[in-house]
């Protein structure tokens, strides 16, 4: 049963349709976005807002297509890779920064006191965090161990029940999400539209919306992996590896409820303890192989 359900919303065509269909959103979003700056600018629609200030300021909306895109391949490649699926954790809250940026552009006051702006700051400290998370991302990924074939032999009927239970746990994920995504859009559209007070401060974490909800979740979801693993593996290196993955992930859910440079602080940690705990798992797995042979 739970096959049927991945096969119709998680399998290679369903992500190829979700990636055209994505793409299509996010290009008419851009127009839209740019549209409604332009009708601003002219008076023509009294809203006030940041985001209706600059052209810039447009690519923030298709960024956040984008990033759903990345909340599909995050649950699609659950099944298949623990560490592509905390890689594409990794890669969701480094385009979050990078869509910060282009949030914030606008409000650059581009003087000669740039260490004295606030705003200026901020935009220096997402710029190298894009630039630091890139690069760590790109090595995560070289690292990521590639499957012995003698210890898939061995191990294949756990193996086989791990995976089917992390695609039980994917197929689940998707309404969730869903149901989240409406949810949190509904309630900050609704406190915008009252605009008693918490509306502003909503707006304010705007880049949070959803994200916030959604690493708590994640969270929930890494536990459980690291909680079944011992069912299927005793091994102490791969123990430590699923938990150092749980406290990546608890440190980025941490790094919403901060600003500033404590926030880049935050989600660079997470990144680089996640790619050093890999490293140090790997360094365990081949002096196991090598043992072996």
């Amino acid at each position: 049963m739970t096959d049927i359900f991945f096969d119709k919303i998680l399998s290679l065509k369903v992500k190829e349709q979700s990636e055209r269909l994505i793409l299509s959103i996010a290009i008419v979003s851009y127009l839209i976005h740019l549209t409604l700056i332009l009708l601003s600018n002219y008076d023509v629609v009294p809203i006030e807002s940041k985001l209706l200030n600059n052209p810039i300021a447009a690519i923030y909306t298709p960024f956040s297509f984008i990033l759903v895109y990345e909340v599909y391949l995050l649950i699609f490649f659950l099944p298949k890779s623990i560490s592509f699926y905390i890689g594409k954790q990794y890669e969701i809250i480094t385009l979050i920064v990078i869509r910060r940026i282009f949030k914030d552009i606008a409000n650059l006051e581009l003087t000669s006191n740039w260490f004295q702006s606030k705003s200026d700051l901020q935009f220096t400290y997402d710029t190298l965090t894009s630039l630091i998370l890139f690069i760590l991302i790109y090595f995560f990924y070289q690292n990521v161990a590639k499957r012995n074939n003698s210890t898939i032999e061995i191990h294949k009927r756990n193996i086989e029940r791990f995976i089917n239970l992390k695609k039980t746990i994917a197929v689940l994920l998707v309404p969730i999400l869903i149901g989240l995504a409406i949810y949190t859009f509904v309630t900050w559209a609704n406190t915008i539209i009252r605009d008693d007070g918490s509306g502003i401060i909503n707006f304010k974490n705007i880049n949070n919306i959803f994200f916030d909800e959604f690493f708590t979740v994640l969270i929930i979801v890494d536990v459980l992996l690291l909680l079944s693993s011992f069912f299927y593996s005793d091994k102490f290196h791969k123990i430590i590896r699923n938990s150092g993955f749980v406290i990546s992930t608890i440190l980025i859910k941490i790094s919403f409820s901060t600003e500033g440079i404590l926030n880049n602080t935050l989600i660079i940690g997470a990144v680089l303890f996640g790619f050093l705990i890999l490293i140090i798992h790997n360094k365990y797995e081949n002096k196991i192989v090598s043992h072996e042979s």
